[in-house]
């Protein structure tokens, strides 16, 4: 076994280049073991294997920077840095991330869960290192899927023009090498990447130009034949264009090609960028017949590759998805629009019976807000299907072209709130706080899956601007399902249950959650109502004015920034209408980072808990200071 001699990226230089062959094999069935137990992201990883120890064989971490665009495919990193025996322990609460982490090692130098940031990462540093002096190699690792995402390309533009020294790998696994591509292209790539050819073109360029007369116009032609050739027969041409030396397409797999290929790319002054082609899933058979299900899986069994995913109600995205086909199949003007996430965004059934009304962008969030926004204009209903953590990124073009046009559009807002074992890069727990000061947004949450179907609805209704519903990343409680659908009057809250000592205001699943401990209070002779406050904005005005009238005190209740949030509007709400008498606590996501676990155990490190939230109400309604539960925020 090669495997347990390999504890740093020192330990796997020692072995000769043959081993590392066998080692890749025994990488991949410690992964098909490990994940079938935790889950995680299967199938890039068994992907890059070969990809991966090639960089740690030729290229010295941490002093030479690996940067992994997205980071969950960096799980074979993890195991060559020392972190094999917390993989038992992969995206469970307190234990190792599925994603870089710098906390983790010297050897994760970026973090990131989010595509298409590696190549602005990487700039940065070769800036840094060459502004410090210093001569560390950059490399970063990029899939095609990323390349879709805009930032990736002002990055490819900028390190062109800029010509620093470093290596873009291309992790290609999904197009297929062009039949012509054969012998010719990898002479070629082995030529143009030596660095005795590349110094004798330099000379035989510059002697040419000497010659009297003739030698520039001769230069010019000579340029012009070999940009003719470039075209004709090297596959790159678009990142030859932008300034880089582009070597490829390679094997992904074939371990003394990639060893050979690196080695060449640092005879290379300027940007260099390897186009590597991979199979998703590489050698674990179920994984490579269907990568998508395998990108991110739960425990399955090995022999099988079934899932062991217990059955349960419907989550909230396939109730969506289901909702929108019969809400499609009454009105031609919806449109459905995600930025590549269209299985995880509940969109496949949609796409097969709608395919002209159902558009991928690919990995870019910012150009489907503002299709959608002229969409708006042009008298569709577009739907913009996003995970609330990757609206993040569209924030300028949701002011600016969304609602300063008062554009009529729908956000269905998934993973809405906690979203655990992706952890913090993936919390869904902002998007309250950046969507509610914007003019003209409507926006709201359901209690339950049923009062979802009724949001989708008014949304549908709703023709005066852009309104947004957001919904978590769980099952459904499994209630009944109306099979009218009606549209909620806009900013309207319903008491679920009635008090008189106190209300708890909560939004979405903490609804439940708040019931509890309204329950709970009952042996301590505490009345708790239950407000659904299931419009984020506009607020229910009346009833805030009702129940600050009444002496009721509150408590609001949000799986959300409590910066910002629902609570932040209560009392921006008595605050501007001088009701000095309310008496509101807040009880929200603090101000930090919540890391990777289940969502219930970051709602409790968060305190988003029915225990929590009665002691709360215990120490409101009492006036005195109860000692918190362990663990709890105060």
């Amino acid at each position: 076994m090669l495997l347990p001699q390999i504890n740093q990226p020192g330990d796997l230089k020692k072995l000769p280049a043959e081993q590392l062959a066998p080692l890749a094999q025994e990488i991949r069935q410690f992964l098909i073991e490990k994940l079938s137990v935790t889950g995680g992201h299967l199938a890039s990883n068994l992907g890059v294997v070969e990809l991966t120890l090639a960089l740690h064989y030729c290229y010295e971490s941490p002093k030479d920077k690996f940067i992994f665009d997205v980071g969950h495919q960096a799980y074979v990193h993890k195991i060559l840095t020392g972190r094999q025996e917390k993989f038992d322990s992969l995206r469970k609460y307190k234990g190792l991330c599925g994603f870089v982490k710098r906390a983790e090692s010297e050897h994760d130098v970026w973090e990131a869960g989010h595509s298409s940031t590696s190549l602005s990462a990487a700039m940065g540093m070769a800036l840094a290192r060459d502004l410090k002096g210093e001569d560390n190699k950059v490399v970063a690792v990029i899939g095609d899927g990323a390349l879709t995402g805009g930032m990736a390309f002002e990055a490819l533009n900028h390190i062109g023009h800029e010509k620093k020294n470093l290596l873009v790998v291309l992790n290609d696994n999904e197009m297929s090498i062009a039949p012509n591509v054969g012998a010719m292209h990898n002479y070629l790539s082995r030529v143009r990447s030596d660095k005795h050819y590349l110094r004798a073109k330099d000379d035989v360029e510059s002697l040419i130009k000497k010659i009297p007369a003739i030698g520039g116009k001769l230069a010019r032609t000579a340029e012009k034949v070999k940009d003719s050739l470039k075209y004709m027969m090297v596959p790159g041409v678009l990142f030859e264009e932008l300034g880089f030396k582009y070597i490829g397409p390679i094997d992904g797999h074939d371990l003394p090609k990639l060893l050979e290929t690196f080695r060449q790319s640092d005879n290379i002054d300027g940007p260099v960028l390897v186009h590597v082609v991979t199979t998703k899933g590489k050698g674990y058979k179920p994984a490579e017949a269907d990568s998508h299900k395998w990108h991110g899986i739960s425990p399955y069994k090995i022999e099988s590759g079934k899932t062991l995913k217990s059955a349960g109600n419907p989550m909230y995205t396939e109730v969506f998805g289901k909702t929108l086909i019969e809400l499609a199949e009454q009105d031609e003007r919806i449109v459905a629009v995600t930025p590549a996430m269209p299985g995880g965004s509940g969109l496949m059934e949609f796409a097969a019976k709608f395919p002209k009304r159902m558009i991928d962008v690919g990995i870019a969030e910012q150009h489907a807000a503002t299709l959608c926004a002229a969409m708006a204009m042009e008298g569709m209903k577009p739907v913009f299907a996003v995970y609330s953590t990757f609206m993040q990124r569209a924030y300028d073009q949701i002011v600016h072209d969304i609602c300063r046009h008062n554009a009529n559009v729908m956000f269905a807002i998934d993973r809405a709130g906690f979203v655990g074992a992706d952890g913090e890069t993936h919390q869904g727990v902002y998007d309250i706080a950046f969507l509610r000061h914007i003019p003209n947004m409507v926006l709201m949450m359901p209690k339950d899956e049923n009062e979802l179907r009724h949001m989708m609805k008014t949304a549908l209704d709703y023709d005066q601007g852009p309104i947004g519903f957001r919904y978590p990343r769980v099952n459904g409680l499994g209630v009944a399902l109306d099979p009218v659908l009606k549209s909620i009057p806009i900013g309207s809250w319903e008491t679920v249950r009635e008090g008189e000592h106190c209300a708890i205001l909560a939004v979405g699943p903490m609804v439940q959650t708040a019931l509890a401990a309204a329950e709970q209070l009952k042996s301590s002779g505490i009345q708790a109502s239950v407000v659904n406050a299931r419009f984020l904005k506009p607020l229910d005005e009346k009833m805030l004015t009702d129940l600050a009238s009444g002496g009721v005190k509150l408590l609001v209740m949000e799986e959300a920034s409590q910066a910002g949030g629902l609570g932040s509007a209560v009392l921006e709400f008595y605050a501007s209408r001088g009701i000095e008498h309310a008496e509101v606590r807040i009880l929200g996501v603090p101000d930090c980072f919540i890391e990777h676990g289940s969502i219930k155990e970051q709602q409790q490190e968060a305190g988003l808990t029915a225990e929590h939230a009665a002691d709360l109400i215990r120490e409101i309604v009492t006036g005195s200071r109860l000692a918190l539960r362990a663990g709890m925020p105060s």
